[in-house]
């Protein structure tokens, strides 16, 4: 899952991004208003993390606004100093989903991050699951018939997003957007691998069904027949 900071406090976004990595997210970082529009409207995130006070004194509640006219439905977390009810009241009004106050701990940034990116996926909550797959977001362990299957963030992030959109067909072009950040050199043929990666983790040892496909000239999806 892909996540876009915009902040400009390079010691805070730096820390975020590291403790974010660790916990398997891609995640782009922009400094200013003007950069994390740009990135928002132009790139496939699966959440923005906004500090409402940028340079030059711009409202980063008002890349939200923006990001809503535009039609983008991303989930959006506004970091704030200001704790004062209008103010939060003007960041919900202007689309955002929630709020954290500074100083916070990163462990309560985590816990919103993964509440909001359950929300698409109702009544999932920790546990994605299909056929006889089971992948724990919170615990980052991936089973299946009850075998623990031993996996590489890049693997466990790959396998996330798949899980996440559950048979739909996910072009490679889709995939990279969202499995890797903007500055990673990915080729379409590092999917293939991946995805070559995960079939012999996932699939090929089990006598059940295969789970990943491919669907010629498309891109890959996940499934189970049952």
């Amino acid at each position: 899952m892909r996540i876009l900071i915009i902040e400009d406090d390079a010691k805070i976004a730096k820390a975020l991004k590291k403790g974010l990595e660790r916990e398997t997210f891609a995640v782009d970082i922009a400094a200013d208003f003007d950069e994390g529009l740009g990135l928002a409207l132009t790139q496939e995130y699966d959440l923005l993390v906004i500090d409402r006070m940028l340079p030059e004194k711009r409202d980063g509640i008002d890349i939200c606004h923006e990001a809503r006219k535009k039609g983008l439905d991303v989930p959006v977390l506004v970091l704030t100093a200001k704790d004062k009810i209008n103010e939060r009241i003007e960041g919900f009004d202007a689309g955002a989903d929630d709020y954290l106050v500074k100083p916070f701990a990163f462990e309560e940034l985590l816990a919103r991050v993964r509440a909001l990116l359950r929300r698409p996926i109702a009544n999932l909550g920790d546990t994605l699951v299909v056929g006889d797959l089971v992948l724990d977001t919170k615990a980052r362990k991936v089973e299946r018939a009850g075998m623990e299957i031993p996996i590489t963030r890049t693997e466990y992030s790959l396998l996330e997003f798949l899980m996440r959109n559950e048979g739909i067909v996910l072009s490679k072009e889709k995939v990279i957007s969202h499995v890797w950040d903007y500055d990673a050199d990915v080729l379409p043929n590092t999917v293939e691998v991946y995805i070559g990666y995960l079939r012999n983790k996932v699939d090929r040892p089990f006598s059940g069904e295969p789970l990943i496909h491919t669907v010629r000239g498309f891109g890959y999806t996940i499934r189970s027949q049952h």
